[in-house]
């Protein structure tokens, strides 16, 4: 039961951590982190380059022990805009945009 509410309150409480929200513009269209990963992709093209990484998730046991219940998949994307423009770093977990930044 614990385990239930704990991952229940981390899943719930990951959205607040998405707080790195800049829109930006491809083309015509304006992008957010609203919008499925199929619509960015369709409105933007192939990312200039693209990271992923694969994370267990665990949960600790009863007796003390880390257990793995899942994995979590991370990917970013980068947008380059050209040299007046910040490239655009578009971080997806799980299939869903989670964040949008400007690096700078």
């Amino acid at each position: 039961m614990k385990i239930t509410a704990v991952l229940a309150l981390a899943f719930g409480l990951a959205p607040l951590a998405a707080s790195a929200d800049e829109p930006f513009r491809c083309g015509k269209w304006i992008v957010t982190s609203a919008m499925s990963v199929a619509e960015l992709s369709t409105k933007c093209g192939a990312p200039t380059s693209h990271e992923s990484k694969t994370q267990d998730v665990q949960v600790r046991n009863p007796i003390g022990g880390m257990r793995k219940v899942g994995e979590t998949v991370t990917e970013t994307w980068t947008y380059d805009r050209g040299s007046h423009a910040a490239a655009m770093v578009v971080t997806i977990v799980d299939g869903r945009i989670k964040s949008i930044d400007g690096k700078r």
